[in-house]
Formats: C-alpha cells, sequence, structure tokens
C-alpha cells in the first residue's frame, strides 16, 4: 500500500483506507489526517498530503497572522483542530548570557557552544487559536532555575508536544512531564529525574504516544531508560534499561503485525521493544554516533539513519525481525554516502529526501531500493538548517536559519519553485495543516496562509 493511493478513493472505500493507514502510521486511529499532533505530523514522517498552503510569501504577503511568543523554545507547534500547542522557556530578572547567531553556530568545540543559566526560568505551555493567532491561555507548569545546561542552538523548550486530541503531554526533559486537558488544566504530572546529556548539549527527544500509552526515550550518560506510562494516570506501565549513551532521537511506535513495537535509535544500535511488555525483541548494528534523527516508518519498512561521526542510513523489513538481525536479508538496503544530522528525513510517497548535517544540502532517495534520485542539491542562503522539512504531495518546504524557506517540487526531478524570506531566524520544524504552514521563529509564530480554512 501506498501513502496516498487511499486519496483517490470515494465514499466508505475511502474512509476505511483513511482510518488504516492512520493506524499504521500513527498507531492511533482517533487521530485525524486534519491536524498535526506530533512533531513529525498525522503519518510521523512529516508529510501533510492533502495541504496547500502558498508557494510565495513574504512579510507583506499570504501572512495570515503573525504573534510574538515569549520565551524560547524550539518545540514544534502541535495542530488539534482550532488550537495550536506550543512549549516556551521564560527566563525571568535580567539575562546574563548573550550570544549572537554567528556564536551559537560555532560547532567546533569551545566554552561558547552550551549555555547555563542561573536564573529562574518559567516553563511555559501556549493555546493559540488557530484562525487569527490569539493566545487563547497559556499555562506555567514548572519555575525554576534550569537543571542543566543546553546547547547555544537549542532551548529548555525543544521536546515538542503530542496530543490524542483530548489530552495534550508536555515534555520539558529534566524539568518534568506535565499531561493537560486542551483547555489548560494540569491533569498529573511526573518527574523522572535530571539527565546528563554528553558536553552539555541539552535535550530534545519528544514522547510518543500509542493508545494509552506514553512512550518516553531518555538516553544521556547516567542509566538510559525506555519508559512507557499510562497516559490518562501517568503512572509507570515498564521501564527498562538501555546500554545507551547520549542520543536526541525520538522513539517511534509501529503496528508489526497487529503487534506494536518501539523502535529506537543509539550511538551504533537499532533496539526494538514490545509496547505493552518492554520486551527486546530485535536488535541490528551499523548506525554512528549520538543519533538525533526520528526513525521513520511506511509501507512495511522501517528507515532509521543518523549523520553523525559518518553517514548511515538503514531500511529494515521488521516482520521476521528477531534477536540481533545485524547482516541479515531484513536489512533491505543502507545507504552510506550521505544522511541527515540533526534534522530527520521527510518521506512521501516513495521519495525520502533529507538533508546533509545542518546545511541546505538537499539528498533524494527511492524509499523502496534506496536508489539515489537526486544528490545533495545545494539550497543557498539557508544558513544552518535545523528544521525538518515538511511536505504535501506537491511540494516540500526547508526553513533555514536565517528565515530563506525553499519550497520544492515533490517528485524526482529537483526543482525550486520558490524562495520566501522572514525577518526572524528559524530553529524548530514547521507544521502543516490544511492550506496553512505554521512557522516557529526564535521571536515570532507565522501563519503563512493565502486562504484561510
Amino acid at each position: 500500500m501506498m501513502i496516498y493511493k487511499i486519496y483517490v478513493t470515494t465514499g466508505m472505500v475511502r474512509f476505511l483506507f483513511l482510518v488504516l493507514l492512520i493506524k499504521l502510521f500513527t498507531g492511533n486511529s482517533e487521530i485525524s489526517a486534519q491536524n498535526w499532533p506530533q512533531w513529525r505530523g498525522p503519518y510521523g514522517c512529516g508529510a501533510y498530503p492533502d495541504g496547500k498552503p502558498p508557494l510565495d510569501w513574504s512579510e507583506q504577503s499570504n501572512i495570515a497572522w503573525k504573534i510574538e511568543i515569549p520565551g524560547k523554545g524550539y518545540s514544534t507547534p502541535i495542530i488539534w483542530e482550532d488550537q495550536i500547542f506550543l512549549t516556551s522557556a521564560i527566563e525571568l530578572g535580567e539575562k546574563k548570557q548573550s550570544f549572537s547567531w554567528l556564536q551559537k553556530l560555532k560547532f567546533w568545540k569551545d566554552e561558547e557552544e552550551t549555555v547555563q543559566s542561573e536564573n529562574v526560568h518559567q516553563f511555559v505551555v501556549w493555546s493559540i487559536d488557530r484562525h487569527n493567532g490569539k493566545i487563547q491561555w497559556q499555562r506555567k507548569v514548572n519555575q525554576q532555575v534550569p537543571l542543566v545546561k543546553t546547547h547555544a542552538t537549542g532551548s529548555w523548550a525543544s521536546h515538542s508536544m503530542v496530543t490524542d486530541g483530548e489530552r495534550l503531554y508536555a515534555y520539558f526533559g529534566s524539568h518534568g512531564l506535565y499531561c493537560l486537558d486542551l483547555r489548560g488544566k494540569v491533569l498529573w504530572e511526573r518527574d523522572l529525574g535530571e539527565m546528563d546529556k554528553d558536553e552539555g548539549f541539552g535535550e530534545g527527544s519528544t514522547p510518543a504516544l500509542y493508545e494509552d500509552k506514553l512512550v518516553i526515550q531518555r538516553d544521556h550518560e547516567g542509566q538510559s531508560k525506555l519508559v512507557a506510562l499510562n497516559k490518562k494516570t501517568g503512572e509507570t506501565e515498564w521501564a527498562v534499561n538501555r546500554n545507551a549513551n547520549t542520543s536526541w532521537s525520538s522513539p517511534l511506535v509501529v503496528d508489526v503485525a497487529d503487534k506494536p513495537q518501539v523502535i529506537t535509535t543509539a550511538t551504533n544500535w537499532v533496539h526494538s521493544y514490545n509496547l505493552n511488555s518492554g520486551q527486546l525483541i530485535w536488535e541490528f548494528s551499523g548506525l554512528s554516533g549520538y543519533p538525533i534523527p526520528t526513525p521513520i516508518a511506511a509501507n512495511g519498512i522501517i528507515y532509521v539513519m543518523n549523520g553523525y561521526q559518518g553517514p548511515s542510513l538503514y531500511a529494515i523489513d521488521p516482520t521476521k525481525a528477531r534477536g540481533n538481525i545485524t547482516g541479515s536479508e531484513l536489512i533491505i538496503w543502507q545507504y552510506k554516502k550521505s544522511a541527515p544530522y540533526t534534522p530527520s528525513a521527510l518521506l512521501v510517497d516513495d521519495l525520502l529526501y533529507f538533508l546533509k548535517d545542518e546545511r541546505g544540502r538537499l539528498t533524494c532517495l527511492d524509499a523502496k531500493n534506496g536508489k539515489e534520485i537526486y544528490f545533495e542539491q545545494r539550497l543557498r542562503g539557508t544558513g544552518y538548517v535545523l528544521a525538518s522539512p515538511v511536505g504535501t504531495r506537491e511540494q516540500i518546504y526547508i526553513v533555514g536559519q536565517k528565515g530563506r524557506t525553499y519550497v520544492i517540487k515533490h517528485g524526482p526531478q529537483f526543482k525550486i519553485l520558490a524562495v520566501n524570506d522572514l525577518d526572524d531566524e528559524f530553529a524548530a520544524s514547521p507544521a502543516i495543516v490544511n492550506n496553512c504552514l505554521i512557522l516557529r521563529g526564535t521571536r515570532y509564530l507565522y501563519c503563512i496562509c493565502e486562504n484561510m480554512q
């Protein structure tokens, strides 16, 4: 089954296929494809197939609204019906450290690579009206001095939220996990402990939500764990220790023969766990170190990748995977010329798009066989690209740190459709809903839309 074939069917057949597709890609048949309920969208792969955001915009055109969001946060906005949700960390009092973007984007080792604060921060969840940009509510869920450092290009609110349409889950890593209803009432909270990330580079893994469980990957220099919580109560269903050091990847839950598995990446290793028990099902050795990109699953294949300490990208067939599958025929294909470092990949139809390291160099592969469609096409003027690409069945959107967004035609031919600039800087990954592109800058939240729906 291909991801978009369902959209040409009609009536009840179309509906049944839609429900099946949502179940396969998100693990939750309650999630509507008309929402963006998690940081990689309704299918977990960055795609919103029926979306039709504008091709062109500027500060003077095709901006439905633009609002300032106090504080700092690089979490991706999530969307449920008429509400946009996001998080931020607001520093109280006079700032004691200030970094220019030039300083922040030094990726060599020096004392300016990480940030530590002695000032109290408020950890805040926001609800914004999708149609007019008005703040509906803001909820302070915690207030304290940050316990850990963060990378100069990161924030203390970099974990994206996730929702099932009834509850919001806001994860701030070492600073707590909070469950809220859609009106901003805190239903429960958990302190899962402080993490020790390598070199003080900060946190950013996003929880995965599947039916009644919330899964959190806590890989750090202490005892790493994979934890499954009851989404209604916050109680621990199970927790397993992981022999893994720091990573920033988020877990992925997929159905394999109607049995949900939790897919995780770590330095050198990919692991799959039974969602119901936490038992290890299979593992694979081959990734490079300190992974950031989140795995993707589609059409019965799991894609894992990492671009740090050597590119590594693998397509895995999980249907018969048991034990250590390294070097087996279950590795469908591998690609070693390039792989994403910070941004996660985008899968639209059977095309897999990704950016090498943080620079604007776009590669496209055939997701079925790993064949190279095009290689490291340069997107100039973006600066570093920290945000993950998103796309529709017509075009893909790549947002650069300097405020420049490239709109690329989806398909086997590399074609630039538009280049758009805004007066802000961007690190958060964008979201799409209906005809709108939601962009979170370091100062403003933008709704790029020509005809609001």
